[in-house]
């Protein structure tokens, strides 16, 4: 290898690295900013009290249990509906 050709492969080998190293920092800055937008909104966000939390459970597991002996009555005479016709 010339001389020439060695300083060009090195300057090839530095332009390289300053140009990974400007995207290393450029996604280090995304991600720093993203994270300080999620920090801001989680600061906006309204969390339920205490009270609320448990009123809201026991509507949610209300539905499910209803729903669930809904579906489950509904299949049962669906069956036996099926047994009887066939």
């Amino acid at each position: 290898m010339s001389k020439k050709e060695e300083k060009v492969s090195k300057k090839d080998k530095i332009s390289k690295k300053t140009k990974n190293t400007k995207k290393i920092k450029k996604e280090k800055v995304k991600k720093e900013l993203f994270l300080t937008g999620v920090k801001k909104e989680m600061g906006k966000v309204r969390w339920p009290l205490k009270k609320e939390m448990i009123k809201y459970s026991i509507a949610t597991l209300s539905f499910i249990i209803f729903f669930g002996l809904f579906f489950t009555l509904g299949d049962l005479i669906i069956a036996g509906l099926k047994m009887l016709v066939g």
